[in-house]
């Protein structure tokens, strides 16, 4: 799908800003165009702060129009990095990553952006809390005292610590140059720093805002586009920074309004009441391309389906009970009722653009309801209730696809039963019976690191729910991270795919995931293939 080389993705020997600059282009001074975007959710939390909003509907209001990085993921081309309020960056050791800040970058604010900004962007008081560095310790004190102490929502040092595990601090080395010093070896330095979470805020702005929820709603950052209007569960509206360093946007402002019901969603966009209408399932794409001066734009995204098991859950405890769940889904059959075949099956949880860390030959597993019943034998599974929690079409065709897979599992005799849930929060209630859960698996940058061990290692996700563990997974994991042998690494990666879908299954694949807008045909826009919409002046045709 993608292609890039390791050595251009992680950046070992450096990028230089002439190389590979941005391109700038000069539009028109007169008046712009508005656009209204439907879209299924703004955000889950109610915030615009990307670490408390690591989602993918919040990836789609926030980049590239909102937030930015040092690095930038280029949204609309291979998915790698591309400098961005860094202008080159090169490696001091294994350990140590150096940045030259891109000069005149003005915040929405009109402040500078300097190397003050990128230290507190990575501090206790913003991101880690009270957390160490894996296998060190902070080595850097934040010396400064903020006007206003913010209170962090708890899930945020978790959640910092997923991306940053073993990151020792941020050293301003002047103005416009810091080194990120990390507690161990770590050659995905570079990717981590243009994943969904190490962009850059304002450091004034948090110091004058009155508590975390003021600051959280209106974030200054650096992006083409200002926060105009929040009201959340209701619209975010975003408008146009004239001042931004990558050029005049083209356009005057950018509304999300949130329409969960897809029928309401198309229904607007053929009305004219949107110009966009997202999340559309393949059998909406017709209505909407047979309506003169409407198309439709999408396609496959690094980003994956799955289904989260619960170990925690006596029944599925035994990995038997779980491989006889993953043998009894027929994913063809899944992608060829509700996807119109516009989607695959993949290689496990794994991307081509990791080049050649991409285990070849490797498969998820077969679909075998037969092989399914005989490991339901072995673990003498006696046909107890087996809890499903699901959202209401959080994910496009979630609520078809769940009643699909319930049935297939029903076929071989598990009793799995559907407990609908409103929001994320029910989904993970500690309180109840956990078992399985719907969820998505992306990469948040071009090397497993970014994706398997930020999920399902010892810092991701589903191991700080306690929802799995495996303590040879998690020295894989170890390996991956702190690791400079390249082959070491890879069949490291190799055994982690071994355990988390084989042997001991944390997760069962279900498709490539895939996005499809709708749109009106007179708008000179591309989709990106991502959850991010870019409205920069070079996606824009005025």
């Amino acid at each position: 799908m993608f292609s890039l080389t390791r050595r251009g993705a992680l950046g070992i020997l450096g990028v230089t800003a002439g190389s590979m600059m941005l391109p700038r282009f000069a539009i028109g001074q007169g008046a712009r165009p508005s656009v209204t975007i439907a879209v299924q959710k703004i955000t889950n939390n109610n915030t615009l702060d990307i670490w408390n909003e690591q989602s993918n509907v919040g990836e789609r209001v926030f980049f590239p129009n909102f937030w930015e990085g040092l690095i930038l993921r280029n949204w609309m081309g291979n998915q790698g990095p591309v400098p961005g309020l860094a202008t080159e960056w090169k490696r001091i050791d294994d350990k140590t990553v150096e940045l030259k800040l891109r000069q005149g970058v003005k915040f929405h604010n009109g402040d500078e952006l300097t190397a003050d900004d990128v230290v507190f962007s990575f501090s206790a008081q913003r991101v880690f809390g009270d957390t160490q560095p894996v296998g060190g310790k902070t080595i850097f004190e934040d010396d400064h005292k903020p006007a206003t102490p913010k209170e962090l929502p708890a899930t945020i040092p978790g959640i910092g610590r997923r991306l940053w595990p073993r990151l020792a601090g941020v050293e301003a080395v002047d103005k416009h140059t810091v080194r990120f010093h990390n507690a161990t070896s770590d050659v995905t330095l570079e990717g981590r720093l243009y994943a969904f979470g190490s962009q850059i805020a304002n450091r004034r702005a948090w110091d004058e805002a009155a508590n975390y929820v003021d600051w959280a709603r209106k974030p200054v950052t650096t992006g083409p586009y200002s926060v105009g209007e929040f009201k959340p569960d209701v619209s975010l509206t975003l408008v146009a920074f004239d001042d931004y360093w990558g050029g005049r946007p083209p356009l005057e402002q950018i509304r999300f309004v949130e329409v969960p019901e897809v029928a309401s969603r198309v229904n607007g966009l053929l009305s004219g009441e949107y110009d966009f209408a997202c999340d559309l399932p393949p059998d909406q794409i017709p209505a909407v391309q047979g309506a003169p001066g409407f198309e439709v734009q999408g396609s496959t995204i690094l980003n994956h389906r799955v289904s989260v098991f619960n170990t925690q859950n006596p029944i599925l405890e035994n990995p038997l009970v779980r491989r006889a769940m993953t043998h009894s889904i027929d994913r063809q059959a899944i992608i060829e009722a509700l996807w119109a075949g516009q989607t695959t099956i993949p290689a496990g949880l794994q991307f081509p653009f990791y080049d050649e860390m991409f285990v070849q030959g490797w498969k998820v597993p077969d679909y075998n309801p037969d092989l399914a019943r005989e490991l339901l034998k072995q673990a003498n599974y006696k046909g107890d209730a087996i809890p499903f929690r699901l959202l209401d079409n959080y994910y496009t065709n979630q609520t078809a696809n769940g009643q699909i897979m319930v049935e297939m599992w029903n076929q071989v005799g598990l009793n799995v039963q559907i407990e609908m849930k409103e929001n994320w929060a029910q989904i993970h209630d500690p309180a109840g019976v956990k078992g399985v859960r719907d969820w998505s698996a992306g990469c948040a940058f071009n090397d497993p690191v970014g994706g398997i061990v930020n999920q399902y290692g010892p810092n991701g996700e589903v191991q700080q729910k306690k929802d799995w563990t495996n303590a040879e997974a998690n020295q894989m994991a170890a390996i991956l991270e702190t690791g400079t042998d390249h082959a070491a690494r890879k069949k490291a990666f190799a055994r982690m795919l071994e355990i988390c879908e084989r042997e001991d299954p944390v997760y069962q694949i279900l498709h490539q995931n895939a996005v499809f807008t709708g749109m009106k045909s007179s708008l000179k826009w591309k989709a990106a293939p991502a959850f991010a919409m870019d409205f920069r002046s070079t996606n824009w045709a005025s």
